[in-house]
């Protein structure tokens, strides 16, 4: 092999040193040229200069998938693998010479350097580490070292998200791309992807979005390096390693140089750097990038181009033909090669391929590239395919094509589904350009090349919404343009930034949207805000002038206004006066600021002042005076309900005038409680709820809020949740009282039931339904229809409110209440009916209480079903079942209930009356028996608070009756062995002393008293 140089020039030098623009330019200078490019990619975008400066007519573009051939083109743009083997123009250039020491494609680079040469002049391009072996194997060449026009430094490692604008990042898997570039769309707004694997349009795009700046990232493979220029300011490896089609290895210095040198364009300089996972790189590689100072290239790869086609053993000889001159060396087995090698075991291939042309196009099929990355049998056998068509038919079987093409010609799915359906397409792009192989090859090559191009855009698409944010790309161009940008607010809030939305406007509050950080966000913001200054300044002013329908207190603290949330609700010194604080950004200020507050806190002192008009009234109350205005005064501080036990005192104290002049504001002194009636609603009980949780911290706390659905309801009465904080039962109007909780107003009405049946003297006509012997009391139906509860809920409520119950056989309360009556048959039907309506109070609750009663207006029993759980439900019924099976087998004892004392604690099984089955039983001791006052003088005040409103106006019972039925029991020889309940000593019954209390001081009665009317209608009654 004899080789020369002569008329050869080799132009070499680092990247960014203008080899390819100079090869332009000495190409036009001649009447005609070829050029060969490393990449498609590269090829496009010398085509497109050509034409700008010769005109389309005179250019060409040939690469494997596409041709574009004016009929008088004088130059011809090619990738390598396309050049022609021989030429007749006057100027030929071939550029990244370097790449014919490549494994994978380096023999055809080494055929083109060592045999393709252009009649006047002939450039080769290339880094300066081709020197040593060109000059060894091209005696004679003249080697031109261009210097760079740019220094290149090293920048160190930078994480990803601090990496700065116009940065090539740099990686080898198309899953490490796709991961950094969703990395740098989240962070920075959004960036262009460069894959091998792109389509050639696809790339064109990706790199024109990066180059047009509407990004300013760029995550690359290596295909970056091979001459695309790009404006590139930094270089960052996010790998050092690559599988280069054998195996996976490190970068070696001339790799990463031939990288790193894309950043810095013509005479602007540039970085690069290590990002990731990449350790930062040794002094001796930086320096050695720096100053371009690589290995020199060795060897270059070769393989034969004398092919013997006699025979496909003889094909397969030839290309295992070593070179005979130094520095070559054979290229291991390429694609062709491999899938020669296993259409030679086919024994149909062998079959037909019987002559030299045969061979030669068995050898020119295996040339079809491997755009799809499968096996090589696969690959073998679509070759095998097409090839028994060319020999057979004498051209591919179109039908077969048309179905091929027929499955890529789809734009839907995702970027790797778009990515097979392209290399599918290339491949029948490349077979329609191949000469001979198709009875119409224009119609296919426009075919394939439209799909292509429409699945390249598709993918482009893809990858853009994908990995590029459009408002902040838009957004960080207008900024480098130093342009002022334009913001305004729509009706609804939302706040645009050159016609992108960057975020919302609630109330005076503006929210960014998602992803939007960065250093460029802050320029954003800031021109949102300037248009945000002045519509906080308008809303303030609407706010302002607006009326009271337009903003709403909602039971989280918060104030809207129209539907926005303006300020929040604090905690101030008075419980009803919270303090205001305002939602709002730092740019409501000034006049606006104060004026916005100014007209929230009117607002909410005047929604306080009308839900809550009563407590409102009393604070401001004027004619109430002395003990009246403090006991005001804390109804007020407890949002109008007060336990009457933690007031017996003050209450007692007042006197009729100054009851009369508290009822005037519609407070009711009630038997357990003094409160509001017109309180017990959901809207002032949801407001009296929020103002104690600001003043106590209670908005977290559990159950704030779950207890107003319930007063909306119109429920009486519910099953209490242990986890709930108990004051706000209280502040819904309710009474704890253990396992169940009852509205206050209603406990009110069940001790009037309760008085009269504890007030009634035996032997006196008729007796009340539920009265026993003036003590004790059962339960009646009424009772429960009120408090829509069952015999087991009305057993805890009795038992939270203080009663104690002592059971008795129905047959002995039917003979004692037989002897309460003269008149024996009447007594008799008296108590027979008394029997059945203690025994069968089950029974007769079941049915009547569903029914609503018409002065009450209770709840049904109904009402308390919701409170129960189907599981709840069946255990009830199970347990009725139960119960009405035991009432069949042993009749129920009657429970009789009392006024629980202090001593119902203390007694012993042994000092129980004789008469009784059981003793009494005890409360569960629920939050209202806590602190329920015991013994005799709580018994005694227990009393007083139940009829004292009464007793101090005139109708006050007989006091005698109760003595007598003690002294009557005591003759009957039912308290013999019990000590007398005001011996506090335990002496002899004989030695108890007897105190007279003095006689209490009658007070004047209150005319307008309800109480003094019915005290005179008694008188006129038994006159």
């Amino acid at each position: 092999m004899i080789l020369s140089g002569r008329g050869v020039t080799a132009v070499l030098g680092p990247t960014n040193t203008g080899k390819t623009h100079y090869a332009i330019e000495r190409m036009v200078a001649h009447g005609s040229g070829v050029i060969g490019l490393p990449l498609r990619l590269l090829a496009r975008e010398v085509y497109t200069r050509l034409v700008e400066k010769v005109g389309a007519p005179n250019v060409a573009l040939v690469t494997g998938e596409e041709k574009i051939s004016p009929p008088k083109a004088k130059y011809s743009v090619c990738t390598v693998e396309a050049m022609p083997r021989e030429t007749t123009a006057a100027f030929v250039a071939i550029d990244e010479v370097q790449l014919a020491g490549d494994l994978e494609r380096g023999h055809i680079f080494t055929d083109r350097i060592l045999h393709l040469r252009g009649r006047e002049e002939t450039l080769l391009l290339g880094a300066g580490t081709m020197r040593p072996i060109l000059e060894k194997l091209l005696p004679g060449i003249v080697v031109v070292e261009r210097p760079r026009l740019s220094q290149l430094f090293y920048a160190g490692q930078k994480k990803i998200t601090r990496l700065p604008q116009r940065t090539a990042i740099v990686a080898f898997s198309a899953d490490e791309v796709y991961a950094i570039a969703e990395l740098v769309r989240r962070q920075r707004g959004g960036a262009a992807v460069v894959l091998g694997a792109l389509s050639p349009r696809t790339r064109n795009a990706q790199v024109g979005l990066y180059q047009n700046g509407d990004v300013e990232y760029l995550v690359a493979t290596d295909a970056i390096g091979m001459g695309l220029n790009l404006d590139v300011d930094h270089v960052a490896f996010a790998q050092d390693r690559k599988f280069d089609g054998y195996q996976f290895r490190n970068l070696n210095p001339g790799e990463m140089g031939q990288i790193a040198g894309r950043a810095g364009r013509h005479l602007r300089d540039g970085t690069f750097g290590v990002t990731g996972r990449v350790d930062p790189l040794d002094d001796e590689l930086v320096e050695r990038v720096e100053s371009h100072q690589f290995d020199a290239v060795k060897v270059l790869q070769w393989r034969t181009k004398n092919f013997d086609f006699s025979s496909i053993a003889n094909l397969r000889g030839s290309l295992d033909a070593a070179p005979t001159v130094q520095g070559l060396s054979r290229a291991l087995p390429a694609i062709d090669q491999q899938a020669l090698e296993y259409l030679s075991r086919y024994p149909e291939i062998i079959d037909v391929t019987t002559n030299a042309e045969r061979v030669e196009k068995l050898w020119e099929a295996c040339a079809l590239p491997d755009y799809r990355r499968i096996a090589p049998a696969q690959h073998a056998d679509l070759i095998s395919t097409l090839y028994f068509d060319l020999v057979k038919r004498g051209a591919v079987n179109e039908d077969f094509m048309a179905e091929q093409v027929r499955r890529a010609d789809r734009t839907d799915g995702e970027i790797d589904t778009l990515s097979a359906r392209i290399a599918q397409i290339r491949t029948w792009t490349y077979v329609s350009n191949r000469p001979g192989w198709l009875a119409d090859p224009t119609h296919w090559q426009e075919k394939t090349r439209e799909i292509e191009d429409r699945l390249s855009d598709a993918l482009h698409e893809r990858l853009t919404k994908r990995f590029v944010d459009r408002r902040t790309s838009v957004l960080m161009r207008r900024l480098r343009e130093n342009a002022m940008l334009e913001a305004e607010i729509s009706v609804n809030g939302d706040v645009f930034v050159e016609g992108h939305h960057v975020g919302q406007l609630a109330g005076f509050r503006f929210t960014p949207v998602a992803g939007a950080e960065g250093p460029d966000a802050k320029a954003v913001q800031g021109a949102a805000q300037k248009a945000l200054a002045l519509e906080y300044e308008a809303r303030a002013a609407r706010l302002h002038a607006s009326g009271n329908g337009d903003l709403a207190l909602s039971s989280d603290g918060l104030v809207r206004w129209l539907g926005e949330p303006v300020a929040r609700l604090a905690a101030g010194d008075n419980i009803m006066k919270p303090r205001v604080i305002m939602l709002a950004d730092e740019q409501l200020s000034g006049n606006a600021r104060d004026h916005a507050v100014a007209r929230i806190e009117r607002f909410v002192n005047h929604q306080i002042a009308t839900v809550l008009k009563p407590l409102d009234d009393i604070s401001r109350a004027e004619d109430l005076q002395g003990l009246a205005k403090g006991l005001a005064f804390q109804l007020v501080e407890n949002l109008g309900v007060l336990f009457r036990r933690d007031v017996t005192e003050e209450v007692k104290t007042l006197d009729q005038d100054a009851r009369a002049s508290m009822r005037r504001y519609g407070i009711r002194f009630g038997a357990y409680h003094v409160f509001l009636p017109a309180l017990l609603k959901p809207a002032p009980a949801e407001l009296v709820t929020l103002l104690w949780a600001l003043k106590n911290d209670g908005l977290g706390k559990p159950g704030y809020g779950d207890l107003i659905p319930v007063l909306a309801a119109g429920r009486t009465s519910v099953v209490t949740d242990p986890s709930f904080e108990r004051m706000f039962y209280k502040l819904a109007g309710f009474r704890f009282l253990g396992k169940r909780a009852v509205r206050i107003d209603i406990l009110e009405r069940l001790a009037d039931l309760i008085r009269p049946l504890l007030q009634w003297k035996p032997g006196t006509q008729p007796r009340p339904e539920g009265a026993y012997d003036g003590r004790r009391f059962t339960t009646t139906t009424a009772m429960l229809s009120i408090l829509g509860a069952t015999l087991d809920d009305m057993e805890e409520i009795l038992k939270g409110l203080g009663y104690r119950a002592d059971q008795v056989s129905a047959e002995e309360a039917a003979a004692f209440l037989g002897g309460q009556s003269a008149d024996a048959a009447k007594a008799s039907a008296d108590a027979g009916e008394t029997v059945a309506e203690a025994a069968g109070t089950q029974e007769a609750a079941a049915e009547e209480t569903s029914q609503d009663d018409a002065d009450a207006q209770p709840a049904s029993e109904e009402a308390a079903a919701p409170a129960e759980t189907p599981v709840e439900a069946k255990a009830d019924d199970a347990a009725a079942t139960d119960a009405v099976a035991a009432e069949a087998a042993e009749p129920k004892p009657v429970l009789l209930w009392r006024p629980g004392g202090r001593n119902d604690n203390q007694r012993s099984d042994n000092r129980r009356p004789a008469n009784r089955n059981h003793g009494e039983r005890r409360a569960d001791g629920g939050e209202e028996r806590q602190g329920q006052p015991r013994g005799n003088n709580a018994n005694r005040d227990g009393d007083r608070k139940r009829d004292g409103d009464r007793k101090r106006e005139g109708a006050r019972p007989d006091r005698n009756g109760g003595n007598n039925n003690r002294n009557e029991r005591h003759d009957r020889g039912e308290r013999k062995d019990r000590p007398d309940r005001n011996d506090r000593g335990g002496k002899p019954q004989g030695q108890q002393r007897f105190e007279a209390k003095p006689p209490r001081k009658e007070k004047p009665l209150d005319p307008d008293s309800p109480f003094a009317k019915l005290a005179a209608l008694k008188e006129q009654l038994k006159k």
